[in-house]
């Protein structure tokens, strides 16, 4: 892998804790409205630069990217924005309720994503990938960073843990209960270091951030036919802001699925066309089903919940074999009719870290929802490393990385940029 130190734009220390902000696609546009209206000097404002316009205004109008274009110009002119010159890694750590995980921040080179040492497990919309382009193209910066897994060796974790013995640049604890700490390596020896390790990484995988992955190569490959003959291959845009961390250190939760109603069957209709299926069904609890282990699925329909499971016997097959693709090919499809998932508005998809009140709500007393066990990191980079993409909201991942501690110039950005 080629993982190069970066320039970018941060946070003040003492600014950070309120410029730091979820990532822009954890809410819905009335959520970012309100998360940017409650931190008006979040993130967030640059990152869904809509949330400053009326709710009937179009968030893909010319002038809504301008707008984060000049808000970014106006923190960095206030100086809310520093500016780190000399390259350098640096290390983001995560930790919550007593777990924690450290990523090394880095410039991965765009070809590593186009001959498969980066791997998608997912495929990305166009309308989203669009919006991120032009966001890039706008503010001439990767304002957030996609997450990669890779594995685990022994001597990149001495070398991280070495590098956490400085004073942070950052510690602090965000809104959702997460310690965020970075540290910055800039002394010559530890970012060779770092380089020669990460250039031993032979594979990555993109673990969030498949949209901004996919704008990112976009705007690069466009800015390459520009610039013609004579690149050198070292130019920013040739490179993608991402966050590296060791798989062992993640946590997968699921991501489950709430229809919306039943397909018109009445609650023994429902439960004579799964078994028809193959499921088995358990009998009407009150108490949540959560499952513990693979092939168990709960199920919350008709005011009640109910065990389900899959069976053992499984295809051989890193798709087929997953819960969310079982419960896709037996269940939503032939039972409750959800042809595609990513296109059917009957469907919704519900974090894990929702839990289960979450699940009963948002299914009523007509709908169905499915809690289910989630897919291990295992289960995704084999996946990856087949060349095949996972069902859509197979994984949902905590913490999520906060957006604006990293703002990595790759361009000029629009008209007026600075």
């Amino acid at each position: 892998m080629h993982a190069e130190p970066i320039t970018c734009h941060r946070p003040r220390p003492d600014a950070a804790p309120e410029f730091a902000a979820p990532p822009y696609d954890v809410f819905d546009r009335v959520g970012a409205a309100a998360y940017a209206s409650e931190h008006p000097r979040s993130f967030l404002a640059i990152d869904r630069p809509e949330t400053a316009f009326p709710p009937g205004h179009d968030p893909y109008a010319e002038d809504v990217y301008e707008h984060a274009r000049d808000l970014l110009a106006e923190r960095v002119a206030d100086g809310t924005l520093l500016r780190d010159a000399t390259p350098c890694y640096y290390l983001y750590r995560l930790r919550r309720d007593g777990r924690e995980q450290t990523g090394i921040v880095a410039g991965v080179a765009m070809d590593d994503l186009a001959d498969g040492t980066v791997r998608a497990h997912e495929l990305t919309r166009p309308e989203k990938e669009a919006d991120r382009a032009r966001h890039i193209e706008a503010t001439g910066c990767q304002t957030g960073p996609v997450f990669l897994a890779y594995r685990d060796t022994a001597v990149m974790d001495i070398l991280v843990e070495a590098a956490k013995a400085a004073d942070p640049l950052y510690d602090f604890t965000d809104g959702e209960g997460v310690r965020q700490t970075v540290w910055r390596v800039a002394r010559p020896a530890a970012v060779e270091s770092f380089r020669a390790m990460l250039g031993q990484v032979d594979r990555a995988y993109i673990v969030d951030g498949h949209h901004r992955a996919a704008a990112a190569a976009g705007v690069c490959r466009r800015m390459r036919e520009e610039a013609g003959s004579g690149l050198s291959g070292t130019e920013p845009y040739n490179f993608l802001l991402c966050a590296l961390f060791p798989a062992s250190q993640l946590a997968v939760l699921p991501y489950d699925r709430v229809v919306a109603d039943t397909n018109g069957l009445d609650e023994g209709g429902l439960v004579a066309a799964l078994e028809a299926a193959g499921v088995t069904v358990g009998g009407r609890q009150e108490a949540p089903v959560c499952p513990a282990r693979r092939g168990q699925v709960g199920m919350r329909a008709f005011g009640a919940w109910r065990e389900l499971s899959l069976g053992d016997a499984r295809p051989d097959d890193p798709v087929d074999g997953l819960d969310v693709a079982i419960l896709q090919d037996r269940v939503l499809g032939p039972v409750l009719g959800i042809g595609d998932p990513r296109s059917d508005g009957r469907i919704s998809f519900v974090g894990g870290a929702e839990g289960p009140e979450a699940l009963a709500r948002r299914a009523g007393e007509r709908g169905v929802a499915f809690s289910l066990f989630p897919v291990s990191m295992g289960e995704l980079m084999s996946v990856a490393d087949a060349g095949r993409l996972m069902p859509p909201k197979s994984t949902w991942l905590e913490p999520k990385l906060r957006s604006g501690l990293f703002i990595r110039r790759v361009g000029p950005g629009g008209r007026g940029a600075h």
